[in-house]
């Protein structure tokens, strides 16, 4: 029994061996349409055609309580699942989707911007090219180049990518993000500040590939095949989340490994000259070692120029 609806077995009893396909297929449809669909045509409901079901088939369903008929005209008759089908699918068999293979080309020099890390880089193209998620968590104090993999993953999976930051991914709530993307590459960052409720949804997608959403009369239960990384400051992680994960803690840069890599980064993701780029990496040396400070100063210097930019963006 599910909450909050009443389902008469006696009807169910009356269903054909093939009907509760029919409803998965018709639910499948109308979740998607339900958010697709203009207002006026939401109202009409769907027809035959959309589901690609015989009048007559769909008939049958009315008479056994599984549809609605909420509109007729001469030429259009509009459907909508019952309650009651939606209580027997919850019960039943949940809505599954299968997510197609097609993974983005990851290139050999997608990390080019990041100096030194050899061996992360090694991994996460091999990751990448795994034919079965290898999910990893790359874990360092803050500044490092943890984002920058994140970033270079982002930009070469391109919209086969979902971008997730852990203080405020409760706000939309993992699994419906993940329902409405339906990710390749899921990236994390500030894994060590997601919420519980999100950590939860995210181990079941790492262990078995699968995001389940129930909501009353709803329920989705999605397979995706979807790596994920992730970047946190700290291991202070539930255990069972940790063991779901390849590790590898990054170290901090040197003074000179850090000018080289903001040069770097100026110059590919800002298209600064070597000039200015060199200028912003003097203007930060025992300032910081966060790539997002030089990015920042690199914008704002347009405006104020690199010294005040420093002042303005790095006061004590």
């Amino acid at each position: 029994m599910v909450a909050g609806y009443h389902v008469d077995y006696r009807e169910e009893d009356r269903m054909k061996p093939d009907d509760m396909e029919l409803l998965e297929r018709i639910a499948r449809f109308e979740d998607q349409w339900v958010t697709t669909a203009p207002p006026e045509q939401a109202r009409l409901g769907w027809d035959w055609r959309d589901v690609r079901m015989y009048p007559a088939t769909l008939n049958r369903l009315v008479v056994e309580g599984l549809l609605d008929t909420v509109f007729r005209s001469n030429s259009y008759t509009g459907y909508r699942l019952t309650d009651s089908a939606r209580a027997l699918l919850i019960e039943g068999r949940p809505v599954l989707v299968e997510m197609p293979p097609n993974a983005p080309d990851i290139p050999a020099d997608a990390f080019d911007d990041v100096l030194g890390h050899e061996d992360v880089k090694e991994l996460l193209l091999a990751a990448m090219a795994a034919p079965k998620p290898i999910h990893v968590l790359l874990v360092g104090p803050p500044a490092l180049a943890k984002s920058l993999f994140l970033w270079d993953l982002e930009r070469v999976a391109g919209d086969r990518a979902l971008w997730v930051l852990g203080s405020s991914s409760s706000k939309a709530g993992l699994q419906e993000s993940l329902l409405e993307k339906r990710p390749w590459l899921l990236l994390i960052d500030e894994l060590d500040k997601m919420d519980g409720k999100d950590m939860a949804a995210l181990m079941s997608l790492m262990e078995g590939g699968r995001v389940t959403r129930t909501k009353v009369g709803r329920m989705a239960d999605v397979e995706m095949d979807c790596r994920v990384v992730a970047a946190s400051n700290t291991l202070r992680l539930p255990p069972e989340l940790i063991s779901r994960f390849a590790v590898r803690r990054l170290h901090p840069y040197t003074t000179e490994e850090f000018r080289r890599v903001v040069v770097g980064l100026l110059q590919r993701r800002e298209e600064l000259d070597q000039v200015m780029a060199e200028e912003i990496a003097r203007a930060l040396g025992g300032r910081t070692q966060d790539v997002r400070d030089a990015v920042r100063v690199a914008r704002l210097a347009s405006q104020v120029g690199v010294k005040r930019a420093v002042e303005l963006l790095l006061a004590a």
